[in-house]
């Protein structure tokens, strides 16, 4: 009876994949630059949040996201000055202490501004160069700098980890010797959900957790199942130092805030606490905020969650994810990083009442990247949070436009703000995804004006509770 149901089994979950790499995966195969030769890379086994992953390139390439046929434009009714006026609001009554916001399109900047306070206690006002912490959406620069060495020929996405760390270790005896550096970033190394951040958040020393991973339980196969790590995914930081010689965070300094112009862009608490102007991190103390001095807990796994940057530095990298920077990041190299690898279902089958819930109709991971279908329209995405921070950062390749939104406390208020600017790009009735009244404020003539960098906000009264 058994062995009866078990092709049953596998024939569902494969139809279950078809329809979803049907959504997400309209892509072309193309020629992602690295090294050929390599053996071709066992295809995933059936698992349902498995995609198809790099199987039909004879030398291990992965499949690659076309560029779309041709950039459509936005919808008639796209006002930056409106999202303005609603960043604007968000910081009023410090309902948040502090946010930043850019909008890019077509290779420019519409809107880099700052908003509201860096620190409650030291009332200044954020500007398009004040620094924040960006978390997880750090993720994003491994899985390029990753690229950068796999366009150089220094790297294969398929390249085992183990060739690069030969300690490496999974209580599974030889699970370790499987795990490719495509699986890392993609968070398919086989280990359960953030494996080792409690230890990360008590103190704990990454290297020690490294050689932990021996005694964590796996739930799959290496490269057969979806399972969101931190301390895993920053095992690229030690594939990186193999391959280029260059401790991670000089390599992505070097290679990526440099030639990109992101001149206040750091890593690493030392890095933010450096900056000119940075955001502290702020909690809730009854009904205000306070302001907190940053942990240097996550910043420890530096691949995943160690970036600082400003909001000028993310206009930046949104440009050239965009690929408007092809001396820096060509782009057979970005339609592999933002094509999808592996299917996320749980993120649409949570927070319904949310964005996610209303309006994604299938959700994958690539490498370092979230890809959505929003609505009908291929987004390309990542979301961060560490105490006192937040940050959403977007993609419309579409129609060629970016937008990311950082902000320094606990509030989620200020993500209402993503589908907010999506809809209206889209030309979609937007749901009220924010309370914020923008017609009153139009009415009373608080838009900022044109080429002000907003600092409002900066009264140090006590916020309302959401």
């Amino acid at each position: 009876m058994k062995d009866k149901a078990q092709p049953r089994r596998r024939h569902r979950v494969r139809a279950w994949q078809l329809g979803l790499v049907g959504l997400l995966m309209p892509m072309a195969l193309g020629s992602a630059a690295q090294t050929p030769g390599a053996v071709q890379p066992a295809p995933a086994s059936a698992h349902p949040e498995t995609m198809t992953a790099f199987p039909p390139p004879t030398d291990g390439r992965p499949m690659q996201m076309p560029p779309p046929a041709a950039t459509m434009p936005l919808a008639a009714d796209f006002d930056v000055r409106r999202f303005e006026a609603m960043a604007q609001a968000m910081v009023a009554d410090q309902r948040v202490p502090g946010l930043a916001m850019a909008i890019v399109h077509n290779g420019r900047v519409l809107s880099a501004r700052g908003y509201g306070i860096t620190d409650v206690r030291a009332a200044e006002p954020v500007d398009a160069h004040t620094v924040f912490r960006l978390a997880s959406l750090s993720k994003s620069f491994a899985g390029t700098l990753a690229g950068v060495l796999v366009s150089e020929g220094a790297l294969r996405w398929d390249s085992k980890v183990v060739d690069y760390m030969p300690g490496l270790q999974l209580s599974d005896p030889g699970a370790a010797g499987r795990i490719t550096v495509a699986d890392v970033l993609s968070h398919r190394v086989g280990l359960g959900r953030h494996t080792y951040d409690r230890d990360i958040e008590r103190g704990a020393d990454y290297n020690a957790l490294v050689q932990k991973l021996a005694q964590a339980p796996m739930t799959c196969e290496p490269g057969d199942c979806y399972s969101y790590q931190n301390v895993a995914f920053s095992l690229v930081g030690d594939v990186v130092f193999a391959t280029s010689g260059q401790f991670y965070n000089e390599a992505v300094s070097r290679r990526l805030f440099k030639p990109l112009g992101m001149n206040d862009a750091s890593l690493g608490l030392e890095g933010i606490q450096a900056s000119a102007r940075w955001a502290k991190p702020h909690v809730r103390a009854g009904k205000g905020w306070s302001s907190l001095m940053p942990k240097p807990t996550y910043y420890r796994v530096s691949p995943a969650a160690g970036v600082n940057a400003s909001i000028a530095d993310m206009a930046q990298w949104l440009i050239a994810q965009g690929g408007h920077r092809p001396d820096v990041l060509p782009a057979p190299l970005l339609s592999t990083l933002h094509a999808p690898i592996v299917g996320t279902p749980g993120e649409m089958r949570s927070r319904s009442a949310s964005w996610r819930g209303q309006r994604l109709n299938a959700a994958g991971y690539g490498l370092g990247w979230r890809i959505y279908d929003y609505a009908g329209h291929r987004m390309v995405f990542h979301g961060g949070a560490v105490q006192g921070y937040r940050g959403l950062m977007a993609l419309l390749p579409e129609r060629d436009l970016g937008l990311v939104v950082l902000w320094n406390s606990e509030s989620s208020l200020p993500s209402g703000l993503l589908p907010t600017i999506l809809d209206s790009a889209i030309g979609l009735q937007s749901d009220r995804w924010l309370d914020v009244d923008i017609e009153s404020l139009y009415a009373a003539g608080e838009r900022p004006s044109q080429g002000q960098t907003a600092g409002g906000g900066t009264s140090v009264s006590r916020a309302q509770p959401e």
